[in-house]
């Protein structure tokens, strides 16, 4: 864990430069990662979920293998073409429960906001990869702001997207101005990805937009491998900690990437060693054109088993699927 291209003074317009520098074209990846021409023949070269890989991950994946556990999260392949039943565009029913363009209302006490579409990198498993998004460039959320303002049973308020940290530090921080006006919200959860690959996102700006606001902040990353950590991350992780934000991981079970008992024994270990807490397992969602990182339940199961033997309770996140219509993450 000695990756090192991070100034720890980066500014916003540094950090966008970098996300400028994200691999978005499966020949050039193929290139940088020395692939063979086998290896090349199993890529797909045009996908409507275009390639999008931040070039600090890339530099952590061993050069021509394709089985290597980052970049099967991200590389388009010929899998992807396969069509398997139950396997759908909305898997975990986002599009029945909007209630406005960027709201959505699932469960009791909490909503979502999409805040954008945009993201630091694209995982080839994504649930939300049909999403119709609303990408008018509006972030006033004007609509989504008077919808919460009238329900006086949410208290929390999820920031998602796409990644909620593909936004400016301007336009977060009049957000969650906005929200703190709102009496009856008291909580703010940001789910993000982007420290994994730009973790120079979290700045001196954004922490301090954090710092100064009177709601309980929690942040949950999506960290599916050890090999996507380092110790640049957990520094800017440090960062949120050192001001009261309580920082979780989900984690999605996927075939060929995390579905041994080493791999998640390891993730688990890594995460609570620096103040994160293993939060959720989740299985696959049954997304179109993702059946083969699908892992069974039996076998998700038999995980959970074996790691229990392995970790202290508190580093056994919680094995989950989401249902359509269910309200709330179901226990497996």
């Amino acid at each position: 864990m000695n990756l090192k291209i991070i100034n720890q003074n980066q500014t916003l317009a540094t950090w966008k430069k970098i996300l400028r520098s994200n691999f978005t074209q499966v020949e050039k990846l193929a290139e940088f990662l020395c692939l063979d021409a086998d290896s090349k023949a199993n890529i797909l070269n045009k996908s409507k979920f275009v390639l999008n890989l931040p070039f600090r991950l890339a530099q952590k994946i061993k050069k021509n293998d394709l089985n290597d556990p980052i970049l099967k999260q991200f590389l388009p392949t010929l899998d992807e073409t396969h069509i398997t039943e139950g396997f759908v565009k909305d898997p975990v029913g986002d599009s029945n429960c909007r209630s406005s363009a960027k709201l959505l209302h699932k469960y009791d006490g909490r909503v979502l906001l999409v805040t954008t579409s945009a993201c630091a990198m694209h995982c080839r498993y994504c649930f939300r990869q049909n999403f119709d998004y609303d990408v008018s460039q509006n972030y006033k959320f004007i609509d989504e702001l008077q919808l919460i303002a009238a329900d006086e049973t949410i208290h929390e308020v999820i920031l998602s997207g796409g990644d909620p940290l593909s936004l400016s530090n301007d336009i977060l921080r009049e957000l969650i101005e906005k929200l703190e006006n709102i009496p009856h919200i008291k909580r703010l959860r940001f789910h993000t990805r982007f420290p994994i690959g730009i973790p120079e996102r979290i700045d001196e700006e954004f922490v301090n937009i954090l710092y100064n606001s009177p709601l309980k902040t929690w942040f949950v990353l999506h960290i599916n491998h050890p090999n996507e950590l380092d110790d640049e991350i957990f520094s800017r992780i440090k960062r949120l900690q050192n001001i009261g934000v309580i920082v979780l991981n989900q984690s999605v079970l996927l075939r060929g990437v995390n579905d041994d008992v080493d791999t998640l024994v390891k993730l688990s270990e890594l995460l609570v060693d620096h103040g994160i807490l293993p939060y959720y397992l989740h299985q696959l969602d049954k997304v179109q054109g993702a059946a083969h990182f699908e892992v069974s339940e039996e076998e998700g199961l038999h995980l959970i088993r074996e790691i229990s033997k392995k970790l202290p309770g508190y580093g056994v996140p919680k094995y989950v699927r989401e249902t359509e219509g269910e309200p709330n993450k179901t226990p497996i």
